[in-house]
C-alpha cells in the first residue's frame, strides 16, 4: 500500500488517533478506554514499530483469531474490528495509507440470544404473591406487575407516569420513551382494576400527597415513605417477589416487557404494531421475538405431530 512519503509506525498512528478521538470527537472516558484496550491488542499482535503501510488483511484476521482463542465474546471481537476500522479510516483520511482494506473484513456472526420471558402461570404467580399481602405494599406491587405485563413499558417509563398521562378511564397512558419520543400504551382490565385499588390505597396511606394535598406528588407510584418510586425501587420490588420466598425464578422488570412482546407475537400481532407498542426505533430490535415465536411453534409441532 502506498501512502504519504513519510513512514509512520503503528504506535504513532494509534497515539494520533487517540488524541483525535478525545480532543476532536469528544468521546466519553469509557469509550476512550475501550479504544485503547482494542488498539493496544493490535500493537501487541503486530508490533508497535510496524509500518502502518505493511499491515494486511491477514494480519488483522490473525489478531481477531487470537482474541477468539482467548475466549473473547463475538461482540468483543467485533468491537475490536470496529476500532481498527476507525484507526485505518483516520489514517486513510490523512494520506498515511491509500486504501482502508479493513472495510473488506467481515464481522463475526453473532449468536441469536432469545429474550427470557415468563409463562402465564409465572405471571399469575407474581401477581398472586403481590395480592397475598406477605410483602411490601400489595396494592402498589400488584398494579406494577399487571401494568408491566399488559403494556410492555420499560421500568423508567413506568416510574415516570403521572396522573396527567392517563386517559380518563385509566385504560391507556402517553409515556415518554427513549429519545424523548412519546407513545401511547394500553392496559388490560386486570391492570386497570389493580391500578384503581392501588390509587385508593395510596390515598388512604398518604392523604397529604393526594391531589390538592399539602405535599401533593403527581407521580403515580410512590415508595414506602411517600416519595416518587425510583427505578432501583422497582428492581428491588421485583426481586422480592421473584426470590426464594416468591416464585423462585430470576425475573427483572425487563422480563415483563419481553413477556408482553412474546405474547403479542404468539397471538398473531403484526410485528410493526408490536414495534410501535414497544417504542423500538428499529424493526430489527423487535425481530428477536419472531425467533421466540418460531421456537414455540416448534414445540407445538413436536407435541402434536404423530411421530410413529
Amino acid at each position: 500500500m502506498e501512502g504519504s512519503s513519510e513512514k509512520r509506525t503503528l504506535e504513532e498512528c494509534v497515539q494520533e488517533y487517540m488524541v483525535f478521538l478525545e480532543g476532536v470527537k469528544g468521546l466519553s472516558e469509557n469509550s476512550i478506554l475501550a479504544y485503547k484496550d482494542d488498539l493496544n491488542h493490535l500493537m501487541l499482535c503486530l508490533g508497535r514499530d510496524t509500518d502502518i503501510t505493511s499491515v494486511t488483511q491477514e494480519s488483522i484476521r490473525n489478531c481477531m483469531s487470537s482474541l477468539t482463542q482467548r475466549k473473547y465474546s463475538v461482540a468483543s471481537v467485533n468491537r475490536f474490528l470496529s476500532g481498527v476500522r476507525g484507526l485505518f479510516n483516520y489514517c486513510r483520511s490523512l494520506g498515511y495509507i491509500s486504501f482502508n482494506f479493513t472495510k473488506l473484513i467481515h464481522q463475526l456472526k453473532k449468536d441469536i440470544k432469545l429474550p427470557k420471558f415468563m409463562s402465564p402461570e409465572e405471571i399469575d404467580g407474581m401477581c398472586y404473591e403481590a395480592q397475598s399481602g406477605r410483602f411490601l405494599w400489595p396494592e402498589r406491587d400488584s398494579a406494577i406487575f399487571e401494568m408491566f405485563y399488559s403494556s410492555g413499558c420499560r421500568v423508567g417509563e413506568l416510574t415516570q407516569l403521572t396522573f396527567n398521562d392517563f386517559s380518563s378511564d385509566l385504560k391507556s397512558a402517553v409515556i415518554l420513551g427513549k429519545g424523548n419520543k412519546r407513545r401511547r400504551v394500553f392496559f388490560s382490565d386486570k391492570a386497570v382494576s389493580a391500578l384503581k385499588k392501588y390509587i385508593a390505597s395510596r390515598r388512604r396511606r398518604f392523604p397529604s400527597r393526594w391531589i390538592g394535598g399539602a405535599e401533593y406528588e403527581s407521580r403515580i407510584f410512590l415508595n414506602q415513605k411517600g416519595g416518587p418510586l425510583s427505578k432501583k425501587g422497582v428492581w428491588f420490588i421485583v426481586s422480592v417477589y421473584s426470590g426464594p420466598e416468591g416464585i423462585n425464578r430470576h425475573v427483572t422488570p425487563h422480563t415483563f416487557r419481553h413477556t408482553f412482546a412474546t405474547q403479542m407475537m404468539n397471538n398473531g400481532a403484526d410485528i410493526r404494531k408490536v414495534q410501535a407498542m414497544l417504542g423500538h426505533a428499529s424493526i430489527s430490535t423487535t425481530q428477536c421475538y419472531t425467533h421466540v415465536t418460531s421456537e414455540r411453534l416448534r414445540e407445538i409441532y413436536d407435541q402434536a405431530f404423530p411421530h410413529t
